[in-house]
């Protein structure tokens, strides 16, 4: 897997650089900036690039806006955002651009098994989302309308799948056999208009799209 990453704190970048190199993934850049790391990105075209929300010179959106154009420019591009805050604006926003995207809490890196199963998943073309983003996204008030036809345990299926967990691990999170996962997630897809030709994996970008109330 080779991997851009832009993080503005030398100590921070270098500890990326570190983790990744564990994981086995070919760094090809390493920059302080969401410009330089869009320009390496046409230069090394990674699977994946790597950026933290707020970086130099205002320290705002920098680094969401370079993962915009990022995901623009070249849409086969994975994006993993790393911020040390629950932004769902912003992560509403990148997921915009459909499936290959992540939105993790810098706090999550540091735990290396999530950061490599992240990295996979998101360069598969799945999305990933931090536990705290999505309770936070639950939280909200303007929650889509067509999603009231879910059950309560189906919001709870579905979350799992917007953290970006297998059926599997779904299941023993819930304390659930699998099939009666695959049954809830039949189900969602049903209620929410996605039973179609589309593979599962598809289907369950859609699926969290629509819960999130974009449209990629």
């Amino acid at each position: 897997m080779r991997v851009a990453l832009a993080e503005d704190s030398l100590l921070l970048r270098e500890g990326l650089v570190r983790l990744l190199d564990e994981l086995g993934a070919n760094v090809v850049a390493a920059v302080g900036d969401g410009a330089a790391l869009v320009d390496a990105v046409d230069v090394h075209d990674p699977d994946v690039a790597v950026i933290d929300v707020r970086m130099p010179p205002t320290f705002t959106d920098e680094g969401l806006r370079a993962a915009l154009d990022i995901r623009a420019r070249r849409p086969a591009t994975a994006v993993l955002v790393l911020s040390q805050y629950v932004e769902t604006s912003y992560a509403t926003e990148l997921l915009g651009y459909g499936g290959g995207v992540g939105y993790l809490l810098k706090d999550r890196v540091s735990r290396l098994a999530d950061l490599a199963d992240a990295l996979e998943r998101i360069v598969a073309g799945g999305t990933v989302l931090d536990p705290e983003v999505v309770s936070t996204l639950f939280a909200r008030r303007d929650r889509p309308d067509r999603l009231s036809a879910l059950t309560p345990r189906e919001r709870d299926v579905l979350a799992g799948i917007a953290e970006g967990r297998t059926n599997s691990a779904v299941a023993r999170a819930l304390a659930m056999s699998r099939g009666t996962i695959e049954k809830h997630i039949s189900s969602i897809f049903a209620k929410l208009g996605l039973q179609g030709p589309s593979d599962d994996d598809h289907r369950r970008v859609l699926a969290v799209l629509a819960w999130l109330g974009v449209h990629p």
